[in-house]
């Protein structure tokens, strides 16, 4: 599923009797709602307090980590931190006319291969089509990066955080924006030295060992 389309389900009213007489109103914000997102909430935390001991075990489980080029390391943790967040950061704002979204095209393609950017030039436009026909609006927060492994012309880092998304519900006058619980997500990625500057050659979502669907390499916030 891709990073750029995976969309939350719209959360059901909820119906509640108003008074003795047994008539309807309808709650705007449910008790039982805002406690679900609480606890969603503290989930996202104690999940980033995981992914944080996950990612340094992983960093330090390679030959070195790369701790023989300290400099390269610091590139492209930098470099896969803008990259998650240039391609898991969008909203209609960015939408043109044409229902494309160029500076969103453009920002991601800054940081990725030619090879990397013939594959998400067959992704983009399902995205855009989905942020156009849906008002969806995603934002990625990354947690933590550390360096599986590098040498002078490649990489691998990983990268854990949250996808969070909104959506339009509604027209007009009466439009709202539905907020989304926290999608926690951890990727591989895959760097190359093209010319003299690091480049994204490629990501993929990984899962650990005792999680649901570790077997396949699926995870919750699986990209592509």
């Amino acid at each position: 599923m891709s990073v750029l389309s995976e969309l939350a389900r719209p959360g059901d009213s909820v119906e509640t009797p108003s008074d003795e007489t047994g008539s309807v109103t309808r709650d705007p914000a449910p008790p039982r709602r805002r406690l679900l997102l609480a606890l969603a909430l503290t989930l996202v935390v104690v999940v980033s307090a995981a992914l944080l001991v996950w990612l340094t075990a992983g960093g330090r489980a390679s030959a070195g980590g790369g701790l023989d080029h300290p400099e390269e390391r610091e590139q492209v943790m930098s470099l896969s931190d803008q990259f998650v967040k240039r391609l898991g950061t969008y909203s209609p704002d960015l939408l043109d006319d044409s229902g494309q979204m160029p500076a969103y095209r453009e920002q991601v393609r800054e940081v990725i291969t030619p090879k990397f950017a013939a594959d998400f030039d067959k992704e983009v436009a399902t995205a855009e089509q989905l942020v156009a026909q849906g008002g969806i609006t995603r934002t990625a927060d990354v947690f933590a990066t550390a360096v599986s492994s590098v040498d002078d012309d490649s990489a691998r880092v990983l990268v854990a955080g949250a996808f969070t998304d909104s959506y339009r519900q509604g027209e007009g006058a009466k439009a709202q924006t539905v907020d989304q619980e926290p999608l926690p997500f951890r990727f591989t990625v895959d760097l190359v030295m093209i010319e003299g500057e690091w480049l994204v050659d490629d990501f993929t979502p990984v899962s650990s060992p005792e999680e649901p669907g570790a077997a396949d390499g699926s995870t919750e916030g699986s990209a592509w």
